[in-house]
């Protein structure tokens, strides 16, 4: 382990996109790293680069996290090495075929990756840093778990997880050393587009570059937030949409269905 480090950041999907940008960042911040993803050449030129242009320690992984063994691995890493300090849950795929075109095991697949791989990596981290008393877990959503409506169905649902998943964690992990901070970028201009189908998307004069994407994210890990949406300028929009959230949950505590309702019970009686 190289001098002064913060510890090994962990970080998935990192060969290309956000994931190679965020590795990229870490290590000029002076963590080291261990680096997973499925394309050995571009990880491990990645990984040379880093390593001589920041002098860290910079390991590798290739992996696909939808092949159980491999995730295992991963997991079984997160739990043991005390090296790690931060797991960044990067990995993932999209679409925007509506159900009438999607293929129902692709989406199968993007669940697999998108939640239970998220999930089972940071059930292997949590414990592990609660025990030291410290680490942090970043967990990429998508503003499209708020506006489900924009692109694939499974795609944005599985945003959606991403973003309430995060919601629990900070709830079960508050006061025990452990940050969590959920990112919800926008439209990005990476390959992501490439796979989902709509290329045409890196070019649109809205769309975020991966390095401002990231340089953003971090910015907000630095000022303590748990939830981080780098393209939305007010701020306080979605600290007031958050808070009316949070209001409504003790109101659904009623025994009684709302009036709205008791014509139809009574027409069924």
């Amino acid at each position: 382990m190289t001098a002064s480090t913060k510890g090994f950041a962990l970080v998935t999907g990192a060969s290309a996109g956000i994931g190679a940008i965020y590795a990229d960042r870490l290590a000029r911040r002076g963590f080291d790293l261990i680096l997973v993803a499925r394309n050995a050449s571009r990880l491990n030129a990645l990984a040379d680069r880093l390593a001589k242009e920041t002098g860290r320690s910079i390991e590798t992984v290739v992996a696909d996290l939808n092949d159980k063994a491999a995730l295992a691995t991963i997991e079984t890493l997160l739990r043991e090495d005390p090296r790690i300090t931060m797991l960044v849950n990067n990995a993932g795929v999209g679409s925007v075929a509506s159900v009438l075109d999607g293929n129902v095991d692709v989406m199968e697949s993007m669940i697999d990756l998108n939640i239970t791989a998220l999930t089972r990596l940071t059930y292997a981290a949590a414990p592990a840093f609660v025990a030291k008393g410290s680490g942090t877990i970043i967990n990429i959503s998508s503003v499209v778990g708020i506006a489900v409506e924009l692109l694939n169905g499974v795609y944005s649902a599985s945003k959606s997880y991403v973003l309430s998943f995060g919601h629990a964690l900070q709830r079960d992990l508050a006061g025990k050393g452990v940050r969590v901070q959920t990112v919800l970028p926008a439209a990005t201009a990476t390959e992501f587009w490439d796979v989902a189908g709509y290329a045409k998307q890196k070019e649109a004069a809205s769309t975020m570059t991966a390095d401002d994407l990231v340089d953003a994210a971090l910015a907000g890990l630095d000022q303590g937030e748990l939830v981080t949406i780098p393209t939305l300028h007010d701020g306080d929009q979605w600290t007031k949409w958050e808070a009316d959230r949070r209001a409504l949950a003790p109101r659904f505590a009623n025994a009684k269905a709302a009036p709205r309702y008791a014509s139809n019970v009574e027409a069924a009686e």
